[in-house]
């Protein structure tokens, strides 16, 4: 007796095996989904942010606008506004081979900086997942102008 992929016995021909093939596809697209939108910039929590800053001597980006930036921001940040981004990137082109950590506002944000960035070379780009608020909420230190 010979097997086949259609025959009312196995794969295709049940339909909850055929749901179940279904929801397994649909999950993997859900689970990718994040990655694509991204543009394949990785997102980092607050303990890895830390041990990038304190270890591999990591680069802190604050892309939030002027006023957001003076109200607080971490230690030792740049500040490059999220739109002056591509006209003032040169100012970073010494940090290239550094890991980058961009810091947003919590929420959903652009990825905009990050991928101009990573476009012009660097190496090394993530993004604070839920941005300054995550670092507020995970009490770590910051910095008034």
């Amino acid at each position: 007796m010979e097997l086949s992929l259609f025959q009312g016995h196995f794969i295709f021909g049940r339909l909850e095996n055929l749901l179940f093939l279904i929801t397994a596809i649909i999950s993997g697209l859900m689970l990718l989904w994040p990655m694509v939108v991204r543009g394949g910039i990785k997102e980092i929590d607050t303990r890895e942010a830390v041990q990038l800053i304190n270890y591999q001597d990591a680069v802190v980006l604050d892309v939030r606008d002027d006023s957001e930036f003076t109200d607080g921001h971490l230690p030792n940040a740049k500040h490059v506004p999220s739109e002056k981004v591509e006209e003032r990137w040169a100012e970073l082109e010494r940090f290239k081979e550094k890991p980058i950590v961009v810091i947003y506002r919590g929420g959903v944000h652009s990825n905009k900086p990050s991928l101009f960035l990573k476009k012009q070379g660097f190496t090394h780009v993530v993004n604070l997942i839920g941005g300054i608020d995550s670092w507020k909420r995970a009490g770590l230190p910051m910095v008034k102008r």
